[in-house]
């Protein structure tokens, strides 16, 4: 069983397109594009179900168009209409960072050193310099997400170390 810990979003389908099976998916990332993966998931009714891939093309930078193995109607395109589409984690290797999109890294744990700082639980993209939504103690920190304040990144574990400016933690106190 897929586990929600074990993926990250990339994208939505949004409708069938033609008579034989294919689905229009908006893009967020396109990892799948770029990263070797037989399969993308799809939330099917609450439940992580994987889709073995048997071709896509990009339509536009945002949306593609995607076939799954044994999807081959339209009646049968229609029960993934709506679903939001994942990638597997463990298809993500040390040296993989550039290839993702910072969604990924929602659910890693931050930490400054040896401090621990709390989960990543969004994205916030609204600025120029997007930054690292943590919880930390009932509250939200924002921390830039600068590959210069990066220490180390483990997959396995989803922690991210980083080495922050002194006094920006308490400055979002």
């Amino acid at each position: 069983m897929i586990r929600n810990e074990e993926v990250y979003k990339i994208g939505q389908i949004t409708k069938p397109h033609g008579l034989k099976g294919e689905l229009s998916m908006n893009v967020d990332d396109d990892i799948f594009d770029r990263v070797d993966c037989p399969y993308l998931i799809c939330d099917v009714d609450g439940l992580l179900v994987p889709f073995f891939i048997e071709e896509y093309r990009f339509k536009t930078d945002s949306t593609a168009l995607i076939k799954f193995a044994d999807i081959d109607s339209s009646e049968k395109a229609q029960i993934l209409i709506g679903s939001t589409v994942y990638f597997e984690n463990k298809y993500i290797e040390d040296g993989d960072e550039e290839e993702v999109s910072l969604n990924y890294f929602i659910g890693f744990t931050v930490k400054d050193g040896d401090k621990v700082l709390g989960p990543i639980t969004d994205i916030d993209d609204q600025t120029e310099n997007w930054l690292f939504v943590v919880e930390h103690k009932e509250d939200e920190l924002l921390i830039p997400a600068q590959e210069d304040f990066i220490v180390d990144i483990d997959h396995k574990k989803r922690i991210i170390t980083m080495n922050l400016p002194t006094g920006l933690v308490e400055l979002n106190e």
